[in-house]
């Protein structure tokens, strides 16, 4: 294209940038890019011009070349399609006609900050410093699959409307990010997909707003890779969150967030890797936790968020905070989807017995075994209230020493107003009813009683009775005993 060909607008721009000169365009009081349909030919670049000049303007010698451009109005189709630009490229608070093509294209570094677009078609993007998307205003979908960005991408206070049905909002599956994404303030009406990404920084999407709608997904980062962060702090998600195999190095943060999704899954987690989750300060999730088989090495999880359903069978955490009473966490258990699940039991109590509250931990092993009971046949329940009302399934053994106690008195009073008859006469010691009781009770320790003497009648079934019981009883107490002093 020839210079003489061009408006005086085109010309501004195309004597600036040899130099890397800024043209404004804007009204010095400010102005809204959303009204660039309205602007006249004074501010109109055509996109053809543009692509002419990234792609074959003349350099200067001694000067560095860019394109820096505000507040345009761009008509056509900016294709830049498999170009290679060695220029950075800033086009802020511009208004673009027709959504730009950058598939496969090269460049150095891409600033759209405050820019008005129907959309962006950018897959597999390269480039080679940061992208800037900053306030941008979007009424399509953005499409950056397969993107790779040596540097930062920054998407902080942009809204993107909604797509065509079956199409996401934000396709971010399998980009490449040099350093972090950073969206806080982001808002979406349909699905972002971040499915296949690799961060190696931190993903900021604190007070997002993702509005995919109730059963739909609102972000797909399903083997996702962080090697930072990913926060979520105060964010709002209407739809759910998969992050099925996700790898995360650092935290997981969803404070203050709102997770609503009824009826469907809010947290699908399963299989992930994460370094911290923490679920605090935020009203229950509306729908699913599913932390099945995931691996998480603090786990900041309060009761007053968990929903009244979760799947948690193969879920593996190191430290449970913040430490709460035992039965404020026994109610997450109970809502298991899948019912009893018994390894959920026995991390609950490993992630108890670590900071050494034994009482909390022998409390969840209680709860486990009266869970366990519901799934028995009707004679295993029973003998499992048997084993409940007396001994608390052997976690509580001062039970069991009060029933040795209870049963103390009542055969020594038995026993005391009738006397059983001795064996031999001549030999037998003086009858002793609280020691002939106490011989029958406790197994190891004998009083020369029970061998002198032989209850008749009814009373000889009490004193098998008392054996049974004693034994069964007396080692309740020695198990307990052991038990406590070996945790010490």
């Amino acid at each position: 294209m020839e210079i003489t060909d061009m408006t005086p607008a085109e010309e501004r721009v195309w004597r600036a940038f040899p130099r890397g000169q800024d043209v404004d365009f804007r009204d010095p009081a400010g102005e809204d890019p959303a009204r660039g349909a309205d602007w006249g030919p004074e501010r109109t670049v055509r996109a053809s011009v543009v692509r002419a000049l990234l792609l074959n303007a003349p350099q200067e010698d001694g000067e560095t070349a860019a394109l820096r451009l505000a507040g345009a109005r761009i008509t056509g189709t900016l294709n830049l399609q498999y170009g290679e630009i060695d220029h950075a490229v800033r086009l802020s608070d511009c208004w673009f006609e027709d959504v730009p093509v950058l598939y496969a294209a090269r460049l150095r570094q891409l600033n759209l900050r405050g820019s008005v677009l129907p959309g962006l078609d950018a897959a597999t993007l390269r480039v080679e410093g940061v992208l800037r998307m900053s306030d941008c205003l979007f009424d399509g979908p953005v499409k950056l699959g397969g993107a790779q960005i040596s540097g930062a991408l920054f998407l902080d206070g942009a809204d993107i409307g909604e797509p065509a049905p079956g199409q996401p909002a934000l396709q971010l599956n399998h980009v490449t990010i040099g350093d972090g994404l950073s969206a806080p303030g982001l808002r979406t009406r349909g699905e972002v997909r971040l499915n296949g990404a690799s961060v190696a920084g931190t993903i900021d999407l604190n007070e997002t707003r993702l509005e995919a709608g109730t059963g739909e997904i609102a972000l797909d980062a399903e083997t996702l890779t962080v090697e930072g962060d990913v926060l979520l702090r105060s964010a709002s998600v209407l739809g759910w969150i998969g992050l099925r195999g996700a790898r995360v190095a650092g935290r997981l943060n969803l404070s203050h967030a709102g997770l609503v999704n009824p009826g469907g899954p809010a947290l699908r987690a399963g299989s992930c890797v994460i370094g911290e989750l923490w679920l605090r300060e935020s009203p229950p999730l509306q729908g699913t936790l599913n932390l099945r088989r995931a691996q998480v090495d603090v786990l900041w999880l309060e009761p007053e968020v968990i929903p009244e359903r979760v799947l948690l069978d193969g879920l593996v955490y190191t430290s449970l905070t913040p430490h709460v009473p035992a039965g404020r966490r026994l109610t997450m258990l109970e809502r298991d989807g899948e019912g009893y699940v018994p390894h959920a039991y026995e991390q609950l109590t490993a992630a108890y017995r670590r900071i050494g509250d034994d009482h909390a931990a022998r409390l969840v092993q209680l709860a486990k075994q009266r869970r366990h009971r519901g799934t028995l046949p009707w004679y295993g329940r029973l003998w499992g209230y048997v084993q409940d009302a007396s001994v608390g399934y052997g976690f509580r053994p001062l039970r069991a020493a009060g029933w040795l106690l209870s049963l103390l008195v009542i055969g020594s009073l038995t026993f005391a107003l009738h006397h059983p008859r001795p064996l031999k006469a001549d030999e037998a010691p003086q009858f002793n009813p609280v020691f002939y009781t106490l011989d029958l009770l406790l197994p190891v320790i004998s009083f020369g009683q029970e061998g002198a003497f032989a209850p008749a009648d009814w009373y000889q079934w009490l004193s098998y009775a008392l054996v049974v019981t004693g034994w069964t009883l007396a080692t309740t107490v020695v198990t307990g005993i052991t038990r406590t002093v070996s945790r010490q």
